[in-house]
């Protein structure tokens, strides 16, 4: 069974209203997201007036006609024009977003099994290790790293393997230093989406609902993970059609992440993160070793020597330098 999620949003913003409803879902048109567009006049009473259909991705009856009725009830204040209220007409948009009960269930269940609450109320983690990177199972070179994050979508990242090199992350906004080259730039358009596609396949995006209200979550299966073991799998699929998998064991640990990607030769790449060596810090469950594949042939390892959750981190160090010689200095945190 499923529950659909019923979200208003006014644009232009008058006001922003939120209703939610639950219900069973049986059509065929109802296992993705969807959204329906209407014109909805806002009466100088008070009042709602008419309401028709301007668009709907739903191609589902019920839906509109849903999206209709929630309309004839929204509260809002008349807009004022030379200090009287005036009737107007706004586009209202109601978002469906589907839960698979199933793929809630195994969420929930990874939550607990590291650390349930402890776990989601982690606002930061700083963790410092060693970067390598493989070729046929090989370590040709490594780095050790500082990585500061502050959830949801700031990161800033120091390798040292020599030069120091820094990446820097703010949302749709970043910064690269180049300790070899002494260069300090904005980051690039791929760059930048390098990064929000690692925040969108990430284990803490899905497991913190970092996703919610913006993409869909179903239940795949089984899936063979060892003899005698398989792993459940649960996808992400996101409104641009970016997808990701997760797996876990039976008992609720994280596995692995999986998603494609094309590259800048139109190539599809499938790249997966394998999590291993879980540890508990601070009453959290943290994996020490983290194993990148691209095309089931490992590429680096991340193998944490220490983590800490929940220091205070000072906006500043997200901030891009105005020179080059500002980052000699180590990171102070």
């Amino acid at each position: 069974m499923k529950k659909i999620l019923l979200s208003i949003f006014l644009s232009p913003l008058l006001s922003i209203i939120v209703f939610s409803q639950e219900q069973v879902s049986t059509t065929e048109n109802s296992s993705k997201n969807c959204a329906v567009q209407l014109k909805v006049e806002l009466l100088n009473s008070g009042k709602v007036g008419n309401i028709s259909l301007f668009s709907s991705s739903c191609n589902d009856k019920k839906l509109e006609r849903e999206a209709v009725e929630a309309a004839k009830n929204i509260k809002f204040e008349p807009e004022i024009k030379d200090n009287k209220p005036t009737t107007i007409t706004k586009t209202v948009e109601y978002k469906f977003f589907i839960q698979d009960e199933k793929a809630e269930a195994i969420i929930k269940k990874a939550v607990e099994k590291l650390g349930g609450e402890k776990y989601l109320q982690v606002k930061s983690q700083i963790g410092r290790g060693r970067f390598s990177v493989l070729r046929d199972n090989v370590i040709i070179s490594f780095q050790t790293f500082v990585d500061v994050i502050v959830f949801p979508d700031k990161e800033r990242t120091e390798f040292k393997g020599g030069a120091r090199n820094v990446q820097t992350n703010v949302g749709k906004s970043g910064w690269v230093f180049d300790g070899d080259a002494g260069v300090l730039k904005e980051q690039d358009k791929a760059q930048i989406e390098s990064f929000e596609r690692g925040i969108n396949a990430s284990l803490d995006n899905l497991l913190r609902g970092g996703w919610r209200n913006e993409a869909v979550l179903s239940y795949v299966g089984k899936r063979q993970a060892s003899l005698g073991k398989r792993n459940d799998v649960v996808k992400l699929v996101y409104p641009n059609g970016f997808a990701v998998e997760f797996e876990f064991s039976d008992d609720g640990t994280p596995a692995k992440s999986i998603f494609k990607r094309t590259n800048a030769d139109n190539e599809e790449i499938k790249e997966e993160d394998r999590y291993a060596q879980f540890i508990d810090v601070q009453g959290i469950k943290t994996p020490f070793i983290i194993d990148r594949f691209i095309n089931n042939a490992q590429s680096s390892r991340i193998n944490y020597e220490s983590v800490e959750y929940n220091k205070s981190i000072s906006d500043s160090i997200f901030a891009k330098p105005k020179s080059a010689k500002e980052l000699k200095k180590d990171l102070k945190l």
